[in-house]
């Protein structure tokens, strides 16, 4: 059962990252994306997955060190249940940076790629995405006086 959860965490998101790269001015895509929702299926996923093993990701989490993780990462149930946090939090960023990008008036030729990246490696997607919007949020004018 824990194989089949874990290949089927990511394809619960996949369709809200296909609205985003692929219907970005879609209406009903920035409806979906603004819902925090999105990410109860991934999350019921990670419970399922954390429940049993949860003295383990307890023990990781509270007195992190490398060698605690490598112990719960070489456990089925561990290993799927981070693979499920990153999945959920990856959909929120992702959703986050999509609706900056709509506000900010970014092109969807420049946001659908980020997404994707975001989607394998999101510190990189993130790191780029928020170099953009440092440059293209307004700056704030400096009331004079």
């Amino acid at each position: 059962m824990t194989d089949a959860l874990f290949e089927i965490t990511f394809y619960l998101a996949a369709p809200f990252w296909l609205l985003m790269v692929f219907a970005p001015t879609w209406s009903g895509t920035a409806r979906v994306a603004a819902s925090p929702l999105t990410v109860l299926p991934v999350l019921v996923v990670y419970v399922v997955m954390a429940v049993p093993v949860f003295p383990e990701l307890w023990s990781a989490v509270s007195r992190p060190d490398i060698d605690t993780f490598r112990d719960l990462m070489a456990l089925a149930g561990g290993a799927g249940a981070l693979w499920a946090q990153v999945i959920a939090w990856d959909l929120l960023l992702g959703q986050w940076m999509y609706l900056q990008g709509r506000k900010l008036g970014l092109s969807p030729l420049l946001m659908g790629p980020l997404l994707v990246l975001t989607i394998l490696l999101s510190p990189f997607g993130l790191l780029i995405f928020l170099a953009v919007r440092a440059v293209r949020s307004p700056r704030r004018e400096t009331p004079t006086g």
